[in-house]
């Protein structure tokens, strides 16, 4: 059986499978340049969650087997789109004539780097054949402007590989990163809330002149303060959200009952694998709330509420205008709704919510504007949101879906 095929069909047996069993299971099981084993292969890494990713890396670099390191340069490229790279795939094996690297990473802020996975750092590379191989690409127009070089190793003991590019002459052109902490930039990407990150991120990447060390200063203010932003988000200040309620004497917040960070986010993994078997998908992680499938069709963001016990609004959200333009670039795209103590939650089609904004509250900050959703239980033991500005609720129960 194929291997999506078998995928879809018991992904719990997939999951218990090596790497090496995938590969045999993909097209063919002949790892090759241009066959439907690798097709297969590339395909399937596009559709698991990063962390299966990562132990796939993981086992390619502690257990040598045949075409572990094909394995590792999709397994690297797939990180790369993990990133927001528009990423095109190398070859395997050098051909007469051909130009070799291993992968083509385009930035969104339209930034070109040339990938090159090594297992290890053994063998000296020949740095001045990948940066004809960078003249050859921008002469033929398959990259433009400024492109950078990217070396990935397997492991982290590059000692050998780092003075070979310091004392080369393309040192300002390359940079050098071990599988391992690319993966930690993805799971860093994939836990914030905040879009300027994956952007900092890829910013790292990139060469620059490290005597300033302003560039990775931000990198980790940016992170510290989004880290601060989804604290303050998961535990809700009730004197915001609940605006009927008595204001809250600052000498009170200590006895506010915080919502904790791991909990909200199991939650929203149950939902969102409910939800992908709901309209027949496997939805990867963009960042902490955002997911999409493979193809960047099928969006969703996904908020969490615990519910409140004070106050006329059971749940409450916050609906975010970068969720917004993130949905509406999607062809189906939804914002679900979860509930803390529930076992169900509440997949409303973008259409249905923008028809809708104008009616919401909002609140504005020094960096934006973003809508209020109060989520209510009527009488009937049905569900709604509150439409404050049209005095109307919009029924929620016929989005219901049942997590699994």
């Amino acid at each position: 059986m194929p291997l999506l095929a078998f995928w879809n069909s018991n992904p719990t047996a997939i999951g218990e499978s090596t790497i090496e069993q995938i590969v045999a299971m993909a097209g063919d099981g002949n790892l090759k340049d241009l066959t439907p084993c690798s097709s297969e292969l590339r395909q399937y890494f596009s559709k698991i969650l990063s962390e299966r990713i990562g132990s796939y890396i993981d086992h390619c670099l502690s257990h040598s087997f045949p075409k572990s390191g094909l394995v590792l340069q999709d397994l690297v490229n797939e990180l790369g789109r993990r990133l927001d790279y528009k990423v095109s795939n190398g070859r395997y094996q050098g051909v007469v004539g051909g130009i070799g690297y291993d992968g083509i990473w385009v930035s969104p802020e339209g930034h070109s780097i040339i990938a090159e996975v090594k297992t290890t750092d053994a063998y000296r590379i020949s740095l001045d054949k990948i940066a004809e191989y960078r003249q050859k690409l921008l002469s033929t127009g398959e990259i433009k402007g400024s492109p950078s070089i990217l070396v990935i190793v397997g492991r982290e003991d590059t000692g050998e590989l780092e003075a070979q590019i310091r004392g080369s002459r393309h040192a300002w052109d390359i940079r050098l990163i071990s599988a391992e902490a690319l993966f930690k930039l993805v799971q860093l990407k994939e836990k914030s809330d905040d879009p300027v990150i994956g952007q900092k991120i890829r910013n790292l990447l990139t060469p620059m002149e490290y005597t300033r060390l302003d560039n990775m200063v931000d990198v980790m203010f940016a992170t510290a303060t989004d880290v601060e932003a989804t604290i303050a988000e998961a535990t809700t200040d009730a004197s915001q959200v609940d605006t009927d309620l008595p204001a809250v004497e600052s000498a009170a917040k200590s006895s506010w009952e915080f919502t904790d960070l791991a909990l909200l986010d199991e939650k929203r993994a149950k939902i969102i694998n409910s939800f992908g078997k709901n309209i027949k998908t496997t939805l990867i992680k963009k960042s902490r709330a955002l997911f999409w499938d493979s193809d960047h069709e099928k969006r969703v963001a996904c908020s969490i509420s615990k519910r409140y016990t004070k106050g006329s609004y059971p749940y409450w959200y916050a609906y975010h205008p970068e969720w917004h333009e993130f949905l509406q670039e999607g062809v189906e795209s939804y914002f679900v709704l979860g509930c803390m103590d529930l076992d169900y939650a509440f997949a409303i089609p973008l259409k249905i919510i923008t028809e809708h904004l104008t009616a919401l509250n909002t609140t504005t900050t020094s960096k934006k504007t973003y809508w209020h959703i109060h989520l209510v239980e009527n009488s009937d033991g049905g569900h709604a949101i509150l439409l404050p500005h049209d005095e109307a609720q919009l029924s929620v129960d016929q989005f219901r879906v049942s997590i699994t």
